[in-house]
């Protein structure tokens, strides 16, 4: 299932043994259980912790690949195969594949982002021999049935139709297109109106066979599981899967230099603001230096987006900012909305202040508050079976350490306020990019044809 279909069909009929999952879920002190990397018999890796506080267990996996294996022409295969792949599979239809989730209150989701085609399982203790053969039919065999097909493809369509009309997605694709070109980053993982028709089994069959291998596939396993069983349960369920992937080579890319601004009309009551830049790598040495800075500008009701943007001027009811980080290129990329008399000096209070953070930096008492919350609140962001999952799978694509949540407050702890500067000013010091959608605003944003501005004077 992919990230953009689930609202109608899945959640509904997921939604009871949903409920029931998530109150099973919540546990104290997750991010103190101990982490241990798992083989199983056949050689498959799992970061894995074992945890009988509930009978629960939450999986999460990746594949190397993701949209940017999508072919040129037709962006959304991934997202497609997604959708597809728990739509029937081995000697199940859809209707009784669903049945069998539905009966033993798992949960099975599927999603293609830029870098990865990710997957999701999560179930009680005593269905977990159920689950895991239900994944292991819907990657190892899917029908991609006709019928089903089409209905998942009309349901895309729909929502590629829906954001023709939703300034936050048109936004969004014009900052991606702005920022990265002729890049696969700069395509939307979801395809288009014109893509979307044209993409047939043949395609989706073939993205399956160069995508989903042993080589690339990283694990995540939280719960209630011994390892010699959860091991077993891998094999069962991953083993089969081709030994290599076949991925097309993907080039690093600077996202194009700032400052540049683009207007789209579109009549409706809101305008969205995106704005951003070339951010900071993942394993730049100065990354952490940019996470906490990050967070001082945009990351909550304390920043100082917030307090300049909503607060004092009371132009939008939200604006935040923060770092996004890929496996062949990196942003810093924020959000918020106003009304269109008022985008002109959004946008203008928005950028006073990036400038004045680029150019000074955050204050030593924004950064100890800063790296109190953020060393604080990790413990909150781990406090589930499934988050720590998914937290764990996240560390093993960004290449950090297995003991990596230990040392994480540590290297928060360690910035400091020369490092939070020289950060500010590699992410802001070139002002931004900006993509205004919503109706013109008389002078205040330029339409999409003009040139870019000039930037401002410091």
């Amino acid at each position: 299932m992919n990230n953009f279909q689930i609202g109608a069909q899945r959640f509904a009929s997921i939604l009871v043994a949903g409920v029931a999952l998530l109150s099973l879920a919540a546990t104290p002190s997750h991010a103190a259980a101990k982490i241990q990397r798992l083989i199983s018999p056949g050689g498959i890796e799992a970061w894995f912790v074992q945890d009988a506080t509930v009978p629960l267990i939450a999986m999460e996996y990746a594949f190397g690949g993701g949209a940017a294996e999508d072919p040129s022409g037709k962006p959304g295969v991934g997202n497609m195969v997604a959708g597809l792949l728990d739509e029937g599979s081995g000697d199940l239809d859809s209707k009784t594949f669903h049945e069998r989730l539905e009966r033993r209150a798992i949960e099975l989701s599927f999603s293609s982002t830029r870098d990865y085609f990710r997957g999701s399982l999560r179930m009680l203790k005593d269905n977990k021999d159920e689950a895991f053969e239900l994944l292991h039919l819907a990657l190892t065999s899917p029908h991609f049935a006709a019928e089903d097909v089409e209905r998942i493809r009309s349901q895309i369509v729909s929502g590629l139709r829906r954001e023709t009309t939703s300034p936050t997605s048109l936004a969004s694709r014009k900052f991606l297109e702005t920022a990265f070109g002729d890049h696969p980053y700069a395509r939307s993982s979801s395809g288009t109106l014109d893509s979307v028709p044209k993409i047939d089994v043949a395609d989706m069959k073939d993205y399956v066979g160069r995508v989903l291998a042993k080589d690339s596939l990283r694990i995540a396993v939280v719960g209630d599981v011994d390892a010699d069983t959860l091991g077993k349960l891998l094999d069962k369920t991953f083993g089969g899967l081709p030994a290599k992937a076949t991925l097309s080579p993907i080039a690093d890319v600077q996202a194009v230099r700032p400052p540049q601004r683009a207007f789209i009309p579109l009549d409706v009551p809101q305008t969205v603001v995106t704005f951003g830049g070339p951010g900071i790598r993942r394993h730049d040495p100065n990354f952490m230096a940019a996470y906490v800075v990050s967070y001082i500008l945009g990351g909550g009701s304390s920043s100082r987006l917030y307090k300049e943007v909503r607060e004092k001027r009371g132009l939008a009811y939200s604006v935040s900012q923060s770092l996004l980080w890929m496996n062949h290129s990196a942003l810093f990329i924020g959000n918020t909305g106003t009304r269109a008399d008022r985008a002109g000096e959004t946008v203008d209070a928005i950028e006073t202040e990036i400038r004045r953070i680029a150019a000074d930096g955050p204050t030593q008492k924004e950064l100890d508050e800063a790296k109190s919350y953020l060393k604080g609140s990790q413990m909150l962001a781990l406090d589930t079976s499934s988050k720590l999952a998914s937290a764990l799978l996240q560390y093993q694509l960004d290449q950090l350490p297995i003991d990596y949540i230990e040392k994480r407050n540590a290297l928060v702890d360690a910035v400091t306020l020369d490092d939070t500067k020289k950060a500010a000013q590699r992410l802001w010091g070139q002002g931004l990019l900006t993509v205004i959608v919503g109706r013109a605003p008389q002078a205040a944003a330029q339409p999409a044809a003009a040139t870019a501005p000039p930037p401002k004077a410091n």
